[in-house]
């Protein structure tokens, strides 16, 4: 694989492909720019050598085709200040404005191009979309780890023409960072597992199973373990088909010698806002109608003495629902935790992208541990072991 600091990008037309499916307010503000100032050294190398860059990306799901809510014009202003350069906009990523743009951009410039979605092609994969994409540069630079798990037209597809492929900072350190967790990982060796659902996270933490010491469950998920154990859990969360599931995990982490941990007591609501009368109960006490929101104040006790004294840390999940800042406690306690460990333990904290580095962002954190993923499910495929078409293709 070429890596970004092999390549020589003078006089060359650098095709991008980033992530900045970031989120926007209903005034099509940038909410989040993690995505965003991620991608910048990736550019400004690309610069620096007497490149030009031509960056493509998709934002949300648009279903129609264009659309005011998903066009990437609304980054324009924010990109440009960022880069403390003025960057030029195509109002399509095909055709004769791309083509134009892209045709005259000189050395030092930058393009973004409008959403790839807005074509059904891209994420159908078609041949034909990615060979018209591929005719804008000369060197395809894949940087969106976030979709590399997708063989979607931008993402993969397009590796077949060119010659020229290039692995951009992201994508290496997301592999890095992720190799280093996973195969040399220093222990106590602590994963910490939340999130709404256990079906999204089942093989994952069947895989984990064999590296890590601990494994902490927490969020929506660890209702269907204090269900599936006899627990009252009243109206929260519940996959009630995966119950038998969870038993089995926790039957194969104890013949592993993994020591699974679950709340002890959770935050409770009356109902699903922030408003919501809160109370606290005992793990498996819930009445009938309340619902679990966040873990408890000894489940949160719990949890941080296991973490701070852990060498290395995989954080994939909040541990509640931290939208509502009355029941954000336990994910905020849990980051101070994991940074605490980081700065005074010297383990390595790996954030494992989604919902997790949105909380540790939102608390101002994310610089304090070892790394962010900008993926959350292509670094749980990654993890699973999977192959990913974005990584395949610039192999290839």
């Amino acid at each position: 694989m070429t890596t970004l600091d092999s390549y020589n990008f003078s006089g060359k037309k650098a095709l991008v492909r980033v992530d900045f499916n970031v989120p926007l307010n209903d005034k099509f503000e940038i909410t989040d720019d993690t995505r965003i100032r991620a991608t910048i050294p990736t550019i400004s190398k690309i610069l620096s050598d007497g490149g030009s860059v031509i960056l493509m990306s998709h934002l949300g799901r648009p279903k129609d085709g264009p659309s005011e809510k998903y066009s990437l014009k609304h980054l324009v202003n924010p990109l440009s200040l960022i880069l403390g350069k003025t960057v030029k906009f195509a109002d399509d990523c095909v055709g004769t404005s791309a083509t134009e743009l892209a045709g005259s951009l000189k050395p030092g410039e930058v393009l973004l191009l409008e959403n790839l979605r807005f074509y059904k092609e891209e994420e159908k994969g078609n041949d034909e979309f990615a060979e018209k994409l591929s005719k804008l540069g000369d060197v395809w630079v894949m940087d969106a780890f976030g979709t590399a798990h997708r063989a979607h037209a931008s993402t993969a597809v397009i590796g077949k023409f060119f010659s020229d492929k290039v692995c951009g900072y992201v994508m290496q350190a997301e592999l890095d960072n992720a190799e280093r967790l996973l195969e040399h990982s220093e222990h106590p060796f602590t994963a910490i597992m939340g999130g709404a659902k256990i079906s999204d996270k089942m093989l994952i933490i069947e895989r984990l199973l064999d590296k890590v010491d601990n494994l902490i469950i927490g969020g929506g998920m660890s209702y269907t373990f204090s269900k599936a154990s006899g627990g009252r859990i009243g109206k929260s969360l519940l996959e009630a088909d995966k119950q038998d599931l969870t038993l089995e995990l926790v039957e194969k982490a104890k013949s592993k010698g993994v020591n699974l941990i679950l709340p002890v007591d959770t935050v409770i609501a009356d109902g699903f806002s922030n408003d919501a009368k809160r109370e606290v109960v005992k793990a498996g006490e819930i009445p009938d109608d309340w619902q679990g929101l966040d873990i408890g104040p000894e489940t949160i006790k719990l949890f941080s003495e296991i973490l701070s004294s852990s060498k290395t840390i995989l954080w994939n999940g909040p541990m509640g629902v931290f939208e509502f800042s009355n029941f954000a406690q336990g994910t905020n306690a849990i980051a101070e935790t994991v940074v605490k460990a980081t700065e005074e333990n010297d383990a390595f904290s790996l954030i494992g992208g989604g919902d997790s580095a949105s909380a540790i962002n939102n608390a101002g954190y994310g610089d304090r541990v070892s790394y962010v993923s900008t993926g959350g499910g292509a670094l749980l495929e990654y993890m699973e072991g999977k192959i990913l078409p974005g990584v395949a293709a610039l192999q290839a």
